[in-house]
């Protein structure tokens, strides 16, 4: 194996424990157990399809009287997860439906994403898209009625705004072009991710940590900072839409199997199937091998007039992972903005648990090419909410 190779390797695993945490803590710890087992005991990686197969793998010698029951829940897991897959499938093959059903993306925000980008860009241009956006207008007022924001009178008194109208003009427009993508992110998060409790706060922060990341890296990179920050902060978007899909999808199969089982007095299908929930390793996969895509999707249906996403975006795409052997010879500026990006917010995420070793840590680094210099800047950066500075 030459060391390219080797390097190669060791960073799509590193991609896919960064990708297991952001599942469960408890998932990312049993997914090293459980790969060390298989290795030590086969000599080689397993690919199995869902948890309960890797389960019955690693657990079969120690719990051979229950074998069988296993293989039968691990049987009907895989059933229906082949039927998620094909509805799946089938869904994202349909963007409106994606764009406008399952993620419920409001052509306004765009459009004000779009008119942020340029000269003449005003707050009362703005205005009106805002009005249209209710759940955009309820953020902004809250945002400027926190304490740290808050206006005080000349007696000193604090000023409560109550309207969307004169949060955007107590904002202005450099703090709005922070402040719309990173609440256009959140409000496009899934509501739930249940049983998966901390996923929906774990994507957020990484959103966060991409934008954050890509503002900081925008400048030394000649690229302009609104760019950077408002693709980084929507990088991710696919991944909110597959786990939206997944986890309701899930839902109606499964509930789905049950009844006809029930119906049917099949009584050990049926106990098995109230057995099974959502398969952390199957929604880990569909994010690693479909997140990326899905975002560009998302992003070309945004059809931006003015802010040039889509080129970068299908380059980040093609080459989101490690062993995709998609090289990009000569990449967008904004592209390796993103990949640098991403990459330390999948860094953070793993230092934040002690996911990561210093040796990897360095391998990362270099596999990214991040620079010294990058690096030193990066260090520096708060990563835990918006930075703003309102007069």
């Amino acid at each position: 194996m030459t060391e390219d190779n080797k390097h190669v390797r060791m960073a799509q695993a590193l991609t896919e424990r960064a990708h297991d945490l952001l599942i469960s803590h408890s998932f990312a710890q049993e997914q090293i157990g459980f790969i060390h087992t298989l290795e030590m005991n086969l000599g080689e990686k397993i690919p199995q399809r869902t948890m309960l197969e890797v389960e019955i793998a690693a657990s079969a010698k120690r719990k051979e009287s229950s074998t069988s029951h296993h293989k039968y829940i691990a049987k009907a897991s895989a059933h229906i997860h082949h039927a998620i897959e094909e509805s799946i499938t089938k869904q994202l093959n349909d963007t409106d439906s994606l764009y406008y059903e399952v993620m419920g993306i409001q052509d306004g925000v765009p459009a004000v994403f779009d008119l942020l980008a340029v000269k003449s860009a005003s707050v009362g241009r703005l205005e009106p898209l805002v009005n249209d956006l209710t759940w955009l207008g309820r953020e902004l007022v809250s945002l400027v009625n926190l304490p740290q924001y808050r206006k005080k009178s000349s007696t000193g008194m604090a000023v409560k705004v109550d309207t969307p109208a004169l949060a955007i003009r107590y904002l202005g427009l450099e703090n709005l072009q922070w402040v719309l993508p990173t609440y256009a992110m959140k409000h496009w998060l899934p509501y739930s991710t249940e049983p998966f409790s901390l996923m929906k706060r774990k994507l957020r922060e990484l959103s966060m940590s991409t934008a954050i990341a890509a503002k900081a890296l925008a400048q030394s990179n000649g690229v302009k900072e609104q760019h950077a920050y408002t693709l980084g902060m929507m990088l991710d978007i696919g991944k909110a839409a597959l786990t939206r899909l997944y986890l309701r999808t899930h839902e109606q199969v499964w509930q789905d199997r049950v009844r006809k089982a029930r119906d049917k007095g099949h009584k050990d299908l049926h106990t098995a199937l109230l057995e099974l929930g959502p398969d952390p390793l199957f929604l880990r996969n569909l994010l690693l091998e479909n997140s990326a895509k899905v975002t560009q999707q998302l992003i070309e249906k945004m059809d931006f007039r003015y802010l040039p996403f889509a080129a970068a975006m299908e380059e980040f795409a093609v080459s989101y992972l490690p062993n995709s052997n998609k090289k990009l010879t000569d990449p967008l500026p904004l592209t390796k903005v993103l990949k640098k990006a991403h990459g330390y917010a999948l860094y953070l995420l793993l230092a934040d648990k002690h996911f990561i070793e210093p040796d990897e840590t360095k391998l990362w680094f270099s596999y990214l090419e991040l620079t010294k210099a990058e690096q030193k800047v990066l260090s520096t950066c708060s990563f835990h909410g918006l930075q703003l500075t309102i007069s």
